[in-house]
């Protein structure tokens, strides 16, 4: 890139941050100490392609007059856990909403796939699910309870199960994105398929509303949560395929970095899915409505933490920014 190509498209970030060196605009400890990163990356960037030159000079002495600011204001460590979950997280995942967007749609479709094919292939489910599944489910829906297989282990010993096994799909979705992304998708692709075709069995057998009201209590945030892993593999992929204005090397660590605190703010989401399949979806003569309001209330929690509020936290960034100038 050329130099005066990198100036234009980062010189609002510097001088955002240099007028919050200089006490003209008051900017939250955690902000500053990402525009200190970005500045530093840029600086390291300018070292390294354009040597000596004005630009190197100036983002040398920005990033030296910011470091004793930074770690003079930083919050206390007792308060860095609420702060990532309160504005760091939010703030960066805001960034990465494409990612999101391309893990969903990818996983969709392959729910399309996986119900088309278990529609027009008699041997499909079998095929995804297994034998042993589907002959335990025909059996459980002769017995008059389809949903028996959620009853059939201890709470907590199902709820710590599930949880395990769900993470551990969570961190193949994340790490497979080393893969160029290929990996990650391939896991949208197998989850995707597998409820599709299982979705399908159950419509196939009349009893949709009957797994949907079940299997929803702790699936919406089940699969939410893996979509949202899928979508740190991407960013994890994204990393290494474009690097943008940092070494491949430095966008590679980046990439990761925002990755991982995508991954550690699915873990309580995890627990909760974890949860609520292994003390509450068991219950299935509980009423519709009191089941509709579980699903429905924890589509409202995942979209408002990673859709809404992101998008406000970057939108009140982006006035003050103005403001600024």
């Amino acid at each position: 890139m050329r130099e005066a190509a990198f100036v234009k498209q980062n010189k609002d970030k510097w001088s955002t941050f240099e007028n919050a060196l200089g006490n003209k605009t008051q900017l939250t400890p955690d902000v500053l100490s990402d525009l200190y990163i970005e500045v530093t990356d840029h600086l390291s960037y300018a070292n390294t392609f354009y040597p000596k030159s004005n630009t190197a000079l100036y983002l040398n002495g920005l990033a030296s007059q910011a470091h004793q600011k930074i770690y003079k204001t930083k919050r206390e460590p007792k308060n860095r856990i609420i702060a990532f979950w309160k504005t760091e997280f939010p703030n960066m995942f805001a960034q990465h909403h494409r990612e999101l967007l391309i893990a969903f749609l990818t996983f969709l479709f392959f729910c399309t796939v996986g119900a088309f094919s278990a529609a027009n292939e008699g041997v499909f489910v079998r095929s995804i699910l297994g034998d042993a599944y589907v002959n335990m489910t025909l059996e459980n829906i002769d017995k008059g309870d389809p949903m028996a297989v959620y009853k059939q282990m201890g709470e907590f010993n199902m709820f710590l199960g599930i949880t395990i096994n769900n993470i551990r799909v969570a961190l193949m979705a994340f790490v497979y994105g080393i893969l160029l992304g290929v990996g990650t998708l391939f896991v949208m692709l197998q989850n995707g398929i597998m409820l599709g075709s299982f979705q399908y069995f159950f419509y196939e057998k009349g009893l949709l509303w009957e797994s949907v009201r079940t299997i929803w209590i702790h699936g919406t945030i089940e699969i939410s949560v893996i979509i949202i892993a899928g979508c740190a593999g991407l960013v994890l992929a994204n990393g290494l395929l474009f690097p943008n204005t940092y070494t491949r090397l430095e966008s590679f660590k980046r990439g990761v970095k925002n990755g991982l605190k995508i991954m550690v703010s699915t873990i309580p989401f995890f627990v909760l899915a974890g949860f609520l399949e292994g003390f509450v979806t068991r219950h299935t003569e509980m009423p519709d409505v009191l089941a509709i309001f579980i699903i429905l209330g924890s589509l409202a929690l995942i979209l408002f933490y990673y859709v809404i509020y992101p998008l406000q936290i970057r939108k009140n960034q982006a006035k003050n920014a103005t403001e600024i100038h």
